[in-house]
């Protein structure tokens, strides 16, 4: 069905004005590890040669060189600092398959988040993906290469903004995806990711639901239950960019194409897909169907990464790049572990909050 009813900032009167902001932590002071060499040495090429056996489909071996000094030195180090690197599936391919231990989608990571040993977590994706790690493990050291890598769904809505939504709608439960800050995750029932949005929504057993802030993947909740949902009119900046016309025309140009998009699109471009779903649903679906010519319609990155593991697929454009996920590089990444910088740290009273919507969606019943 349809959504119900949407909601954005200007339907609210008494809303506070300016745009939504995550606070920052203030970068950690302490000392600084010796720098390592990054030159291209024999040495350097040997330890590296079976990383690049993965990523030689998509990174030219003249680039090579200049990457893997860096990529060795970030392998070493996070062994000796007892850190583990988490990366976004729209990290970029060296650092994905090149220094990551964990490598996911939202839900994968939050999950995996929760069984790390290390001392130090190191966030590759943006900020509220560090907080997300942080909520889950508040002990341990959680940091971001670079604060800036923001979202533009997360600074679509505040805490005030879903405490307006309660009192409009009284005792409707409120959905949370997780890409929201803290101080959102702290005002909901329960959060959720795109793998198990239309899951999460009927586990609540309410005959209408607050869904935010993705209005677009609200509209794909709202098409596989009978639920009524009420949406927030936030949108992701990369996956909205996509048309239906565009990839008709991409189509009509190569008939044998297959494509496949991301909930986050509008509704124009998912009735032009052969197939919709979540990151992981997506790789998922190229793993099993391998077909020769292929569109992923979501972040570009996550395209490359495919096509590392499946050289055979053909992988065609469009896509389009998410600038907050390329706030994070190899260079940062090395500084992030020299230095112990930026911590994410999270008031404890709104982490206790916003810790249980996230763990009310992890624990939830497959």
């Amino acid at each position: 069905m349809p959504i119900a009813e949407i909601y954005g900032p200007d339907d609210f009167a008494n809303r506070p004005h300016g745009r939504a902001t995550t606070p920052i932590a203030p970068a950690r002071s302490g000392p600084t590890l010796p720098r390592p060499s990054l030159e291209w040495t024999s040495e350097v090429e040997r330890a590296t040669a079976p990383i690049y056996q993965r990523l030689k489909h998509v990174i030219p071996s003249i680039e090579w060189p200049l990457m893997a000094p860096t990529i060795h030195a970030i392998n070493q180090l996070k062994r000796e600092r007892n850190a583990v690197i988490l990366a976004h599936n729209y990290q970029a391919p060296e650092i994905f398959h090149g220094v990551a231990d964990i490598g996911g989608d939202s839900l994968q990571l939050a999950v995996e988040a929760t069984k790390v040993k290390a001392d130090i977590i190191i966030q590759c994706g943006v900020h509220f993906m560090a907080e997300t790690s942080k909520l889950l493990n508040p002990d341990k050291t959680v940091l971001i290469p670079d604060t800036r890598a923001g979202c533009s769904l997360a600074a679509s809505i505040t805490g005030a903004d879903v405490r307006l939504l309660r009192e409009k709608f009284p005792g409707v439960p409120v959905v949370a995806y997780v890409n929201t800050s803290a101080e959102v995750k702290a005002e909901v029932d329960i959060c959720c990711t795109s793998s198990n949005a239309v899951q999460v929504v009927e586990s609540l057993n309410a005959p209408r639901v607050i869904f935010l802030p993705d209005r677009y993947l609200a509209t794909y909740v709202a098409s596989k239950t009978s639920v009524k949902i009420i949406a927030w009119k936030g949108a992701c900046e990369v996956h909205e960019r996509f048309t239906g016309e565009e990839l008709r025309a991409f189509r009509d140009a190569n008939p044998s194409v297959q494509i496949i998009a991301h909930p986050e699109c509008p509704p124009d471009v998912l009735a032009e897909a052969d197939f919709t779903g979540s990151t992981a649903h997506m790789i998922n679906w190229v793993r099993e169907r391998r077909p020769k010519r292929l569109v992923m319609i979501t972040e570009c990155s996550m395209a490359d990464n495919v096509r590392a593991e499946l050289p055979d697929v053909e992988m065609l454009r469009p896509c389009n790049l998410c600038p907050h996920m390329k706030r994070i590089t190899l260079s940062n990444i090395l500084e992030s572990l020299l230095t112990s910088g930026e911590e994410v740290t999270i008031d404890p009273a709104l982490a206790m909050r916003a810790r249980r919507s996230v763990e009310r969606m992890i624990n939830l019943k497959n």
